[in-house]
């Protein structure tokens, strides 16, 4: 099978590279109702390597105790590691230190954000704080693409506190309808929050050209970067963005840890939503003084395993070379969309061959439902996403109500994506015959 070339100037992964890279991930090597298992639901979750599950494990071995707390050895390890970790995820997207807040996930990161949007809208957080302040009129705009987790929490923003919810709207190919963005986001944008790579379309947005509109217009900008941070490189401080999100767990991580960026005089200036131990400096029967960021945003025990583990996954990651991950999963993500593509009945949502893209790809198959396809393939050992992905109105604007969702990682092999096809193709044919 041949695909479409697109520029790049990394190396994909050569079939040795690959095939060592794969014995890192003993799940990989397990077979599924019969058959060889071919994991293509990475973008829902990832796989895990034995270098990020034996940090976790050698954690709890030997130096589990309570971080930024206790005078004995175990604690300050185990804070050293900690930090560790957070510092080795700022150097992975372009930040420091003290502007890596650890959250459970994304979906936590987004929603703090907006909550302590709300504390500084009810006047919370004082004089610095109130530049965070929205008014009834004042307006949050976002994309018709985002997962619901970067649009349900500016919806409730927008619900407590009279702000005006707008949407950037998508062209029949999936592309953000940009030609509208002077219309859209003006003298009332206070926010302005969309993904960097859709999580159905594959589509990598123009963040250069949305932070310019934002901050043009004064407005802040929310970067979802939960499908780019695991397969791109990142510059957080280049792009502009004034803060960002992503979740460990798409990223070769585990589960429960997730990181919210924010520049460090916004963060510092942003009132806290989560409030208790160790994000204080003092505290009296009748009010309290917090910590600057990150900690004012850390209150509690924290994930320490799952942080450490995260700050070994992207150790693995800058070791294989982001650059070559995104050479090697732009190259699949094209061997998807033209198989695809190339097959009847199936209709690939968003760009067609040869257009940018991650190894992502969606489609809908005419007249057979997803759940079928994916149980179907299931069948055969093959694992993918079916649904609305948790985005439902860019579903409705496509005129579907699920898809069919495969999405590769740096383990992904060309025989995979072949095995799929064809999968996809015998699918239909069976389907077929028994309508």
């Amino acid at each position: 099978m041949t695909t479409t070339p697109v520029a790049t100037t990394a190396r994909p992964f050569s079939a040795s590279e690959l095939e060592a890279l794969r014995a890192d991930f003993p799940i990989l090597m397990q077979e599924v109702n019969g058959h060889p298992l071919v994991y293509l639901d990475s973008g829902a979750t990832s796989q895990k390597p034995l270098a990020v599950l034996d940090a976790e494990r050698d954690y709890y071995l030997h130096q589990n105790a309570a971080v930024h707390r206790g005078a004995h050895t175990l604690a300050a390890e185990a804070t050293e590691m900690f930090e560790e970790a957070r510092a080795s995820v700022a150097r992975f997207v372009g930040a420091d230190d003290d502007e890596i807040v650890w959250t459970s996930n994304a979906t936590e990161a987004i929603n703090l954000i907006a909550y302590a949007i709300s504390n500084a809208t009810a006047g919370r957080g004082g004089e610095a704080a109130r530049r965070f302040a929205l008014a009834p009129g004042d307006e949050i705009v976002v994309t018709e693409m985002e997962h619901h987790a970067n649009l349900l929490p500016w919806q409730e923003l927008a619900a407590r506190t009279g702000a005006v919810l707008r949407f950037i709207p998508l062209a029949g190919d999936g592309t953000l309808r940009l030609d509208l963005l002077p219309d859209l986001i003006g003298e009332r944008t206070r926010i302005v929050a969309f993904t960097h790579v859709s999580n159905v379309l594959g589509i990598i947005n123009p963040v250069a050209e949305l932070v310019e509109a934002a901050h043009r217009a004064g407005a802040l900008v929310v970067l979802d970067a939960c499908q780019s941070a695991p397969h791109l490189a990142l510059d957080l401080h280049a792009s502009g963005v004034d803060f960002a999100v992503f979740s460990g767990h798409k990223m070769l991580a585990p589960t429960g840890i997730g990181v919210l960026y924010g520049r460090r005089e916004l963060l510092n200036a942003l009132p806290p939503f989560l409030t208790g131990g160790s994000m204080i400096t003092t505290v009296t029967m009748e009010g309290a003084e917090y910590l600057p960021a990150p900690q004012r945003f850390e209150a509690g025990t924290q994930r320490v395993s799952q942080a450490i583990a995260l700050g070994a996954a992207v150790d693995y990651l800058s070791a294989a070379g982001v650059d070559r991950i995104a050479a090697h999963e732009e190259r699949l993500g094209q061997r998807l969309v033209e198989g695809l593509s190339a097959i009847d009945s199936v209709t690939v949502l968003g760009p067609g061959p040869g257009r940018e893209r991650v190894g992502l790809a969606s489609f809908d198959v005419a007249g057979v439902h997803s759940h079928d396809i994916g149980q179907f393939l299931d069948d055969r050992g093959i694992a993918i996403r079916v649904g609305h992905h948790c985005a439902q109105p860019l579903h409705r604007r496509f005129g579907v109500t699920s898809s069919t969702r495969a999405s590769t990682y740096l383990y992904t092999t060309d025989s995979e994506v072949d095995q799929l096809l064809e999968g996809v193709s015998d699918a239909i044919a069976f389907f077929g015959a028994h309508a």
